[in-house]
C-alpha cells in the first residue's frame, strides 16, 4: 500500500508529530523513556491483548526525512516508511509505505482475501490521520 499526500505543515512538525507519538508508544509499551536521536535501531514487543504481541524495531528516524520501522508478529511482517519532502517552508509531502509478508501458505491466502477487503478502509483512516495531523498545527 502506498499513499502520497501533501500536507500544510512544516516537514518539522510533522515528523516531531510522528517521532512523540512513537517515544509515547514505547513508554507506554515498555516503560522506558527514549530520545528521539537513540529511536534509530531501537527494538521492543508491544502487547495488543493477551494472546497477541509484536516485535517493533524502529529501523530509521531521519530527522524531517525519514521515519521507517518493522513490525513482526508470529502470522506476519510489516514494513512501514513515512518519507517525508519538505516543498516550502510551510509544507511538505508524505510518502506513506506498508508491506506486508505473511508466514504459512494459510495466512498468506486469509491474508490476501482480507486484504482485498480492508486495504480500502486502511487508505482512508491513514488519510484521516494525516489529516487530523494537518489541522492540529
Amino acid at each position: 500500500m502506498k499513499i502520497v499526500k501533501t500536507l500544510n505543515i512544516p516537514a518539522d512538525f510533522f515528523y516531531q508529530q510522528v517521532i512523540n507519538s512513537v517515544v509515547f508508544d514505547i513508554r507506554k509499551s515498555t516503560g522506558e523513556t527514549i530520545k528521539p536521536h537513540q529511536l534509530a535501531n531501537y527494538s521492543y514487543v508491544k502487547e495488543f491483548s493477551k494472546n497477541s504481541r509484536a516485535r517493533i524495531t524502529i529501523e530509521e528516524a531521519k530527522t524531517n526525512e525519514c521515519y521507517r520501522f518493522n513490525t513482526s508478529t508470529i502470522r506476519n511482517e510489516f514494513n512501514v516508511v513515512y518519507q517525508i519532502k519538505p516543498t516550502s517552508d510551510q509544507q511538505c509531502e508524505v510518502t506513506y509505505t506498508e508491506e506486508m509478508t505473511s508466514h504459512g501458505l494459510l495466512q498468506k491466502l486469509n491474508d490476501s482475501l482480507f486484504g482485498v477487503v480492508m486495504t480500502p478502509f486502511k487508505k482512508k483512516q491513514l488519510v484521516k490521520m494525516l489529516e487530523a495531523m494537518e489541522a492540529s498545527y
